[in-house]
């Protein structure tokens, strides 16, 4: 296995760090650019789930129809865009206040104690050191769903780290079970999305619950919660009660969906202190955080009028959505999330499709997995899927 020494983690770490800083365009489009050069279909190429590289992306601001990033096109609240330019006259000082406050006001809403918090820019931030705390020293293998986010899949993969994918059940849930026999004594981690992305499905509550709790007093368990508070039940679903009973879980979560601060970066972690210790151990925590974010963040968490109504619009928007894909023929996975997803014809290619839909100003991704190619379509508002529908349309006819 790679050998991962503390100073190529420290580095690494500190690179991840600069995701405030950073354009996730660039980064992107970067990714997009190489597989063009190298003539490759896939911007990452995997057992379990690809990505199809898209033609490059073009000036966002000529898009009629930005729909590749699970973008929230409602946010942020005006009271965050207020919190945000009052304290950005006094971003000559370094924020340590803000942020002791902010992590306070998160202890407290997830009843945990302040060394159970760790804040970063966005959990994918978060996803990536916590690859690094546990995969650093190189060996042993994570499970997952199959297909899964592959963030923090990405990161232990480079340092050597074994990835043990189990498909989702018939349902489209995680299969718990299946997650459960996969653990060995070189497992280090269970990563599970819930909701799940790609799919944008959900696992019973109940049964993640019981899992989580049989499973974290063997291996830590870590659920990403970036999207729950879309789903139909929201936080009363949360995982987050097993870490203030003191269980090694890590919870992960961002403003960048529901509260429409993805170009902002802020998100947070609870887990065991000395999880938190760990992690904190080749990072900064809170470093790429600006203090404008923090307090816009402060401002969004008391905003709940805004987040209401941000889910709704969501989730009635997703409902036309998924009523318009039927009537032409299509049935896309269960939703709860500010996405779907759903298989595309066979007889579809998925790279002409791709370069199809982009010449028409308008952004999906498209996966392969389970042998099949999928179209991943961000929520966003009712006229956006109305021209995603005429472009596809034209397409497909």
């Amino acid at each position: 296995m790679k050998k991962f020494d503390r100073r190529e983690a420290m580095r690494l770490g500190g690179l991840l760090g600069l995701g405030a800083f950073t354009s996730i365009e660039k980064i992107w489009s970067a990714n997009v650019n190489n597989a063009h050069i190298k003539n490759k279909k896939f911007i990452f190429e995997s057992a379990s789930i690809s990505e199809y590289a898209p033609p490059p992306l073009p000036k966002l601001s000529t898009l009629k129809a930005r729909l590749h990033w699970n973008e929230n096109p409602f946010g942020p609240s005006d009271y965050a865009i207020n919190s945000f330019l009052k304290f950005a006259k006094g971003g000559n000082y370094y924020s340590w206040d803000m942020l002791n406050e902010f992590t306070n006001k998160i202890a407290k809403k997830e009843n945990v104690s302040l060394n159970q918090v760790m804040t970063g820019p966005g959990s994918s931030d978060l996803l990536e050191k916590t690859a690094i705390s546990i995969f650093q020293h190189g060996g042993g293998n994570v499970v997952t769903a199959d297909p899964c986010y592959m963030s923090l899949v990405n990161v232990m993969s480079s340092m050597g780290g074994d990835w043990k994918a189990i498909k989702l059940n018939e349902n489209f849930e995680h299969d718990l079970d299946g997650m459960r026999a996969a653990i060995d004594k070189d497992t280090k981690l269970v990563y599970i999305t819930n909701p799940n992305n790609p799919t944008a499905t959900i696992t019973n509550p109940k049964r993640l619950l019981n899992f989580c709790s049989e499973v974290s007093d063997k291996v830590p368990v870590f659920v990403d919660e970036a999207y729950l508070e879309l789903s139909k039940g929201g936080l009363a679903n949360s995982m987050a009660k097993l870490v203030s009973e003191g269980k090694d879980i890590i919870i992960t979560r961002t403003f960048s969906k529901i509260h429409g601060m993805a170009g902002l970066r802020m998100g947070y972690m609870i887990a065991r202190p000395e999880r938190i210790e760990k992690i904190n151990k080749i990072t900064r925590g809170g470093m790429g955080i600006s203090g404008p974010t923090i307090m816009a963040a402060m401002s969004s968490l008391d905003d709940i009028d805004f987040l209401k109504s941000c889910k709704n619009k969501i989730t009635s928007n997703r409902e036309y959505t998924v009523e318009n894909l039927k009537a032409r023929g299509f049935e896309p996975m269960p939703s709860n999330a500010n996405f779907l997803i759903f298989e595309l014809p066979k007889k579809l290619d998925p790279s002409k499709y791709l370069t199809q839909i982009y010449s028409k100003s308008v952004t999906v991704k498209v996966f392969n997995f389970w042998n099949k190619n999928w179209c991943r379509v961000s929520i966003g508002t009712k006229n956006s899927m109305d021209i995603f529908f005429n472009a596809f349309d034209e397409i497909i006819a």
